[in-house]
Protein backbone atom coordinates (compact mmCIF):
# COMPACT_ATOMS: atom_id res chain seq x y z
CA UNK A 1 0.00 0.00 0.00
CA UNK A 2 3.32 2.21 0.53
CA UNK A 3 4.21 2.16 -2.98
CA UNK A 4 1.03 2.96 -4.14
CA UNK A 5 0.92 6.12 -1.94
CA UNK A 6 3.76 7.32 -3.44
CA UNK A 7 3.32 6.35 -6.83
CA UNK A 8 0.06 8.54 -5.95
CA UNK A 9 2.18 11.02 -4.76
CA UNK A 10 4.74 11.63 -7.94
CA UNK A 11 1.55 11.50 -10.54
CA UNK A 12 0.26 14.33 -8.77
CA UNK A 13 3.10 16.54 -8.43
CA UNK A 14 4.22 15.70 -12.16
CA UNK A 15 0.50 15.79 -13.21
CA UNK A 16 1.19 19.16 -11.35
CA UNK A 17 4.28 20.27 -12.65
CA UNK A 18 3.10 19.66 -16.02
CA UNK A 19 0.80 22.90 -15.64
CA UNK A 20 3.88 25.37 -14.60
CA UNK A 21 6.13 23.93 -17.07
CA UNK A 22 3.60 25.04 -20.08
CA UNK A 23 3.66 28.92 -18.55
CA UNK A 24 7.81 28.60 -17.98
CA UNK A 25 10.17 29.91 -20.24
CA UNK A 26 13.06 26.77 -20.27
CA UNK A 27 12.71 23.34 -18.99
CA UNK A 28 12.41 22.77 -14.95
CA UNK A 29 15.38 22.70 -13.43
CA UNK A 30 15.41 20.84 -9.93
CA UNK A 31 18.64 22.24 -8.91
CA UNK A 32 17.83 25.48 -9.86
CA UNK A 33 14.99 25.22 -7.89
CA UNK A 34 16.64 23.85 -4.57
CA UNK A 35 18.63 27.05 -4.76
CA UNK A 36 15.75 29.22 -5.31
CA UNK A 37 13.92 27.45 -2.04
CA UNK A 38 17.10 27.43 0.75
CA UNK A 39 18.08 30.76 -0.95
CA UNK A 40 16.67 34.48 1.25
CA UNK A 41 16.66 36.68 -1.77
CA UNK A 42 17.83 39.74 -0.15
CA UNK A 43 14.97 39.06 2.42
CA UNK A 44 14.58 37.65 5.69
CA UNK A 45 13.40 34.77 4.52
CA UNK A 46 13.41 31.63 2.23
CA UNK A 47 11.28 29.05 1.36
CA UNK A 48 13.54 26.99 3.40
CA UNK A 49 12.63 29.01 6.33
CA UNK A 50 9.39 27.92 7.29
CA UNK A 51 9.45 24.49 4.92
CA UNK A 52 12.65 23.48 6.15
CA UNK A 53 15.56 22.86 3.90
CA UNK A 54 14.35 19.53 3.94
CA UNK A 55 10.60 19.65 2.70
CA UNK A 56 9.75 16.02 2.88
CA UNK A 57 9.83 16.72 6.87
CA UNK A 58 7.13 18.80 8.83
CA UNK A 59 8.19 22.56 9.05
CA UNK A 60 6.68 25.39 11.56
CA UNK A 61 6.43 29.03 10.28
CA UNK A 62 8.91 31.57 11.07
CA UNK A 63 6.41 33.71 12.63
CA UNK A 64 3.18 32.21 14.05
CA UNK A 65 5.56 28.58 15.34
CA UNK A 66 2.03 27.00 13.15
CA UNK A 67 2.91 23.20 11.86
CA UNK A 68 3.29 22.79 8.09
CA UNK A 69 2.75 19.58 7.10
CA UNK A 70 5.71 18.33 4.72
CA UNK A 71 5.84 20.11 1.33
CA UNK A 72 7.33 17.33 -0.77
CA UNK A 73 4.50 14.91 -2.38
CA UNK A 74 6.14 12.27 -2.03
CA UNK A 75 5.99 12.91 2.05
CA UNK A 76 2.20 14.46 1.60
CA UNK A 77 0.47 13.26 -1.40
CA UNK A 78 -2.51 15.80 -1.26
CA UNK A 79 0.51 18.80 -2.23
CA UNK A 80 -0.16 20.27 -5.57
CA UNK A 81 -3.13 18.12 -5.92
CA UNK A 82 -5.53 21.46 -6.16
CA UNK A 83 -4.48 24.01 -8.56
CA UNK A 84 -6.43 26.94 -7.15
CA UNK A 85 -4.74 26.52 -3.65
CA UNK A 86 -1.14 26.01 -5.08
CA UNK A 87 -1.30 29.01 -7.09
CA UNK A 88 -3.18 31.24 -3.91
CA UNK A 89 -0.22 29.70 -1.71
CA UNK A 90 2.73 30.46 -4.28
CA UNK A 91 1.34 33.87 -4.62
CA UNK A 92 1.34 34.43 -0.75
CA UNK A 93 4.60 33.02 -0.01
CA UNK A 94 6.11 34.21 -3.02
CA UNK A 95 5.09 37.82 -1.77
CA UNK A 96 6.67 36.90 1.51
CA UNK A 97 9.99 35.67 0.61
CA UNK A 98 10.12 37.85 -2.34
CA UNK A 99 8.60 40.73 -2.49
CA UNK A 100 6.56 40.26 -5.84
CA UNK A 101 5.07 36.87 -7.60
CA UNK A 102 7.19 33.81 -8.43
CA UNK A 103 7.85 33.68 -12.04
CA UNK A 104 6.50 30.65 -13.53
CA UNK A 105 10.03 29.72 -14.13
CA UNK A 106 10.57 29.69 -10.01
CA UNK A 107 7.61 27.86 -9.33
CA UNK A 108 8.38 25.03 -12.55
CA UNK A 109 12.11 24.82 -10.89
CA UNK A 110 10.57 24.17 -7.44
CA UNK A 111 8.10 22.41 -7.98
CA UNK A 112 10.62 19.94 -10.43
CA UNK A 113 13.20 19.47 -7.16
CA UNK A 114 9.87 18.74 -4.78
CA UNK A 115 8.50 16.06 -6.77
CA UNK A 116 12.13 14.77 -7.05
CA UNK A 117 12.32 14.35 -3.52
CA UNK A 118 11.97 10.90 -1.89
CA UNK A 119 10.75 10.26 1.53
Amino acid sequence: MQRLTLRAAVLAALIGLAGFAGSANAAPDPARGQQFFTAKHGREWSCSSCHTATPTAEGKHANTGKPIEPLAPAANPKRFTDAAKTEKWFRRNCNDVLGRECTADEKADVRAWLAGLKP
